[in-house]
């Protein structure tokens, strides 16, 4: 293969914890020291606060204690939803979690669904998650309805299927070329309970009323400085879906990382570290670092 994904599972210093949280086993990823950062996965099947997340945690945590929980349904933590409020159910798990842990401030940073989650609470009538600051990461926009979205959701338990799902999730080809990686995922997604899991998050009776569109989120709501995060070659995302959505809040920008799929921070992780390191610093009370560059409401990075 001529092209290196560089995809397999990374050396860390972070550490893994296991508590219970109102009863459900919650697995967690820790390190470093200061203000709290917290870290939340996508929702796709096979995803984890490591494989979200591996390449991220060190860097942040030069700098800051760095939180980063598998949500309900996922990697280590209990295999639960709730039908009526599956959403509701993780975000008010992460609040949990994050009081137990002492954290009653703390900067966020989402990925897909974590991403749809932090804008979730901070656009709810009454928040729940101590959010300070937040950074989305290619969540928030409207999915496209292509063959990549359907990937996600016809997962069937096969290898195959889970090579779909990383080619959706990702620009360069390298990544569903790898088979190392592609079966660390799928190990991921069919260990026990874990497909049983989202895919039953996926049920809808018939003749239910569908979910809101992305775009119909009362952004306009959110009251903490927020940095949207596009990948510039993300094929479930549309172009220019961050600056739209930036826009609409407050203290709210967006940047594009080139040549990244739905997850930058794994396909461009020193890029994207950069950015968060640039953005926390700026918001820090207590980083030396120079302050997040604001210079309109997009930038590029690449």
């Amino acid at each position: 293969m001529s092209e290196s994904s560089d995809s397999g599972a990374v050396a860390a210093r972070y550490r893994h914890r296991t508590i219970m949280v109102d009863g459900l086993r919650t697995h967690y990823l820790e390190a470093g020291a200061g203000e709290p950062v917290v870290l939340l996965h996508g929702g796709e099947f096979g995803a984890s606060a490591e494989i979200g997340w591996e390449r991220t945690i060190d860097a942040l945590a030069t700098r800051y204690h760095v939180i980063a929980p598998d949500m309900l349904g996922f990697g280590e933590s209990a295999k639960v939803v709730d039908f009526t409020d599956g959403r509701g159910l993780r975000i008010r798990h992460i609040a949990r979690l994050c009081a137990i842990l002492g954290i009653d401030s703390a900067f966020f940073v989402g990925n897909s669904m974590g991403a749809v989650n932090l804008f979730a609470d901070t656009t709810a009538d009454t928040p729940r998650l101590p959010v300070r600051a937040m950074v989305t990461i290619c969540g928030g926009g409207q999915i496209q309805a292509n063959e990549h979205m359907q990937a996600l959701y016809d997962f069937d338990a096969t290898l195959p299927a889970m090579r779909r799902i990383v080619t959706a999730l990702f620009a360069s080809p390298a990544y569903p070329a790898d088979e190392e990686y592609v079966q660390r995922r799928f190990e991921s997604a069919i260990a026990p309970g874990a497909w049983e899991s989202l895919a039953a998050a996926r049920f809808r009776r018939p003749g239910a009323d569908a979910p809101p569109a992305a775009g119909d989120r009362p952004y306009e709501r959110v009251r903490v400085p927020t940095l949207v995060v596009e990948g510039g070659a993300d094929k479930l995302l549309p172009p220019g879906w961050a600056a739209e959505l930036a826009a609409r809040i407050p203290d709210g920008d967006s940047v594009v990382v080139d040549a990244a799929g739905h997850c930058p921070q794994l396909e461009q992780p020193e890029t994207v570290n950069a950015l968060l390191l640039e953005f926390l610093d700026a918001q820090s009370t207590t980083a030396t670092a120079p302050e997040f560059a604001r210079s309109g409401r997009e930038s590029i990075r690449g």
